[in-house]
């Protein structure tokens, strides 16, 4: 059974980072894509970043652009997202998925598995 572990989450101050983790088991997702996404209270869940190691192709969104990072340790079957310069906006439950489909997608209907989330919370 494939299951993806959230963790890292917690509560920081704007202008601080977080670094969230998403461990792997049950499967290897070394050829596909896997994304991060988030969903704030009230609102829909929506698209962060996406990448594919096998083809090197990333996408962000806009509103994380040069303050997020996605990356992968092989060894663990772990991906990272690292959060800097974080504002009170970023606050929501994050979620990793897994695509086991070719190509990338910034839609959650293009993922496969999903985790059960982690809280993130920024303070002003």
């Amino acid at each position: 059974q494939v299951q993806l572990v959230e963790s890292g989450g917690g509560l920081v101050q704007a202008g601080g980072s977080l670094r969230l983790s998403c461990a792997a088991s049950g499967r290897t997702f070394s050829s596909y894509a896997m994304g991060w996404f988030r969903q704030a209270p009230g609102k829909e869940r929506e698209f962060v970043t996406t990448k594919n190691w096998s083809t090197g192709n990333t996408a962000y969104a806009d509103s994380v652009k040069g303050r997020f990072t996605i990356s992968r340790d092989n060894a663990r079957n772990t991906v990272f997202l690292q959060m800097n310069s974080l504002k009170p906006e970023d606050t929501a439950v994050y979620y990793c998925a897994a695509r086991t489909r070719v190509g990338l997608s910034q839609s959650d209907r293009g993922y496969d598995y999903w985790g059960q989330g982690t809280q993130v919370t920024v303070s002003s």
